[in-house]
């Protein structure tokens, strides 16, 4: 194993509690992170890109053995943490700007810190990573949606825009790491181990 693996596998193993230092950063010292705001979307492209490294067919096949499953996963998915995210700013009176930005992640797909918490509780990985994959397909529809109907009384909403950053930032990377690893599959998986 080289060092980029360790490091890699470091993080996998301390992947919590990098969150939720980071999570401590941020709220403390937001000042830090200002400047790297711009930073975001491609970062979470990479993230993307990554993930769309690592899926494989045996990821959707979940969806055709155990759709039932899937389907109250990703269903509950877009319920449960919208509803959440929705209540949770009502119930603490928060800014129109805070309140928004917590219904925004309420009504994202799960990606693939989901999955890590997934394989660390010992879950049902596959079911998980199944519920993540079409969750995140059906992103661009479901989270402009539920943000502007949930959302939409503290600002407007602009639903094109909310569905083309979307596209760009999480759907086009993770097919392009699918082209990716069809077309270079022995560099995709040694890149893959990586990865944290």
């Amino acid at each position: 194993m080289n060092a980029v693996e360790k490091a890699s596998a470091f993080v996998g193993k301390t992947f919590s509690v990098w969150v939720i230092l980071f999570a401590c950063f941020g709220f403390f010292a937001p000042q830090l992170f200002v400047g790297y705001k711009t930073w975001i979307a491609p970062l979470l492209g990479i993230v993307m890109f990554g993930m769309g490294l690592t899926l494989t067919t045996a990821d959707f096949r979940e969806v055709f053995r155990r759709p039932r499953d899937v389907a109250i996963g990703v269903v509950g998915h877009y319920l449960i943490m919208p509803g959440i995210a929705y209540a949770l700013a009502l119930a603490l009176r928060l800014p129109p700007d805070i309140a928004v930005g917590v219904i925004l992640v309420g009504c994202c797909p799960s990606g693939t810190a989901s999955n890590v918490m997934t394989f660390l509780s010992r879950g049902d990985v596959a079911l998980g990573v199944s519920i993540g994959s079409v969750s995140t397909l059906i992103a661009p529809f479901a989270t402009p949606a539920l943000v502007s109907l949930l959302a939409g009384a503290w600002m407007t909403i602009q639903t094109t825009a909310l569905f083309r950053d979307i596209v760009q930032v999480v759907i086009v990377p993770i097919v392009l790491g699918i082209v990716v690893k069809t077309l270079f599959r022995r560099q995709a998986e040694a890149s893959v181990k990586a990865l944290p």
